[in-house]
């Protein structure tokens, strides 16, 4: 088989980036704060023990995702939603159970992020999602992802809690961020690769503060719904989404 129609085969397991894409992200981000706190917090598993479990279901999805031959959609939001639980009971573990700190945290995990973008640019040339090609280029994919879905959890725990901006003004921020990447990618020539991975980390700390905010007491500024309430909710719209609206493999660059 040539070897450019290998590429589209790999690359037609990441999705296309469209609207649906970002509101699925957004869904699956909150979805991981909600079942992470329902796992570590209201099982009383602790967040070493829940970071084990998903990190075991995160590395099993990705060594399925990896060894799959095309896109499924349901695979690949399985591990994107796996990757969003880690980073929540990994960041709360870091931040509270070493004593980090959401500041420390956030320092900590925006390096490991620049980090592995960097050694992944340095390695293969590029960052561009539609480059995903090998099994190489997918396991940097997903450990900047994991990285990038860690440091959200902590950021929006940071700017909700530590700024003291409560989760109402923590989502009217990171919302504002996300809608200048979008006028910044409509309306200027800014690199999409350099916007996709800013909207990507900036989702995280938007679906962190709401997540909080749909669980969290009423006198914290929560609704106080159940935890696990929530994530079925939520878990049920991407279920939905997933099988109403088709969702296409992203299209290869060579």
């Amino acid at each position: 088989m040539p070897e450019s129609a290998i590429t589209l085969a790999r690359v037609s397991k990441v999705p296309e980036v469209t609207l649906l894409f970002w509101i699925l992200k957004i869904a699956a981000t909150t979805l991981g704060e909600t079942a992470g706190d329902a796992v570590s917090m209201s099982l009383g598993l602790g967040y070493l023990i829940g970071t084990v479990i998903f990190a075991t279901a995160f590395a099993i999805a990705v060594a399925i995702q990896i060894r799959a031959a095309r896109f499924h959609p349901f695979l690949y939001w399985f591990t994107i939603i796996a990757t969003t639980t880690v980073g929540t009971t990994l960041a709360d573990f870091a931040d509270r159970s070493l004593g980090i700190g959401y500041a420390g945290g956030s320092a900590l995990l925006l390096g490991l992020l620049a980090g592995s973008l960097l050694v992944w640019h340095r390695m293969l040339g590029t960052i561009a999602v539609t480059s995903v090609a090998t099994p190489r280029a997918e396991m940097f994919y997903w450990v900047t992802i994991m990285f990038s879905q860690t440091l959200g959890t902590a950021l929006g725990d940071w700017t909700a809690d530590s700024a003291g901006l409560g989760y109402t003004g923590a989502m009217l921020i990171f919302g504002t961020l996300l809608a200048l990447l979008a006028a910044l990618y409509f309306w200027t020539r800014v690199s999409r690769t350099l916007l996709f991975w800013s909207a990507f980390v900036l989702t995280r700390p938007l679906g962190a503060v709401v997540g909080d905010f749909l669980d969290k007491p009423v006198e914290s500024g929560g609704l106080a719904l159940s935890r696990f309430a929530a994530s079925g909710a939520l878990l049920a719209l991407i279920i939905v989404c997933l099988v109403v609206f088709r969702q296409r493999p992203a299209t290869a660059t060579h």
